[in-house]
């Protein structure tokens, strides 16, 4: 009589258990196999080639990030440990542990600010048009920077948010004498 030692059970497969199951779930790997043969490195060559030019454009790219990212205006600037906001002309960004995304002035239909009854948490939630919304919180070193950073971001957005609807003036009626 035979006995098994262990599971009888066979180990699943699927999306559930395995994310590579799934074409296109997970990133493609990185890195060259071992059996990559001579073809596989004339490609990679041509990549090479291609970057070697992209320096020179690169090296003027930043010269100019200088010189743009020095304005006249106000920038405000709040962070914390884990979270960063920041605005300026460029428009605003947003930052949190690894993950960033940044809006243009033009992809932003609004910006609320909202401070806590309790604590030192300043939420700023950035509103764009398409009714989609981007909290962050950042953590104040005392509830006394909640109105500071409420007064700077005010300028801010001030200066460099434009309404959509601009106020027509209204035209008085002439006066026939």
């Amino acid at each position: 009589m035979e006995q098994r030692i262990g599971s009888s059970s066979q180990p699943l497969e699927g999306a559930g258990f395995d994310p590579a199951f799934i074409p296109g779930l997970t990133s493609p790997v990185s890195g060259e196999t071992e059996d990559a043969g001579p073809e596989d490195a004339k490609p990679e060559e041509a990549v090479e080639e291609a970057d070697a030019d992209e320096p020179t454009a690169t090296a003027e790219e930043p010269e100019e990030a200088v010189e743009e990212e020095a304005p006249d205006g106000p920038v405000f600037e709040a962070s914390d440990r884990r979270a960063k906001f920041v605005a300026d002309h460029q428009g605003v960004r947003l930052s949190l542990d690894d993950q960033a995304c940044e809006f243009r002035w033009d992809e932003i239909g609004a910006i609320e600010t909202e401070t806590p009854r309790f604590g030192k948490r300043f939420t700023i939630t950035v509103h764009t048009p398409d009714r989609r919304w981007y909290p962050i919180e950042i953590e104040a070193e005392s509830r006394a920077r909640f109105a500071e950073w409420d007064e700077q971001l005010d300028a801010v957005m001030d200066r460099y948010f434009e309404d959509e609807t601009p106020e027509t003036k209204e035209e008085e009626p002439e006066e026939s004498d």
